[in-house]
């Protein structure tokens, strides 16, 4: 799944944690995109085996979405954490530049910065994510 086809993903993911159930409407609204785009993202995500269309246009995760998009918001957490308590910059440019950075890393590099982490917890006192973030 490229860098697009995750961000739909993990955005359904968080809607349905924050929202309970959730519309292609909702994740146009969410990204601001056009609903005719996240039509196709959600034709092209149930055609992979990640969603299902539910009845009323209800998106729902299969267990393989459920997985991949768990794995794209681990990512993201991870790095908008790390960015937050080694850069010491904003939430807010964090976030940004963890959605960007979260589509490149790779498996390697995002272990290694969990260690990190571990060995240098100190380093994360105070550190506050989003409320959306702590949906798990």
């Amino acid at each position: 799944m490229h860098g697009a086809g995750e961000d739909y993903i993990e955005t359904i993911y968080i809607l349905q944690k924050r929202m309970g159930s959730v519309r292609s409407v909702d994740v146009a609204r969410e990204l601001g995109f056009s609903r005719a785009s996240v039509s196709r993202a959600v034709g092209y995500m149930r055609d992979m085996g990640l969603l299902n269309m539910q009845e009323g246009g209800y998106l729902e995760l299969t267990e393989a979405g459920q997985k991949e998009a768990e794995a794209v918001y681990d990512r993201h957490i991870t790095l908008t954490a790390f960015l937050m308590a080694t850069a010491r910059v904003d939430a807010d440019t964090a976030e940004k530049d963890a959605c960007r950075i979260e589509h490149i890393i790779s498996p390697l590099t995002l272990e290694g910065i969990k260690r990190f982490a571990e060995d240098h917890k100190d380093l994360y006192d105070g550190i506050a994510l989003p409320a959306e973030y702590h949906t798990r």
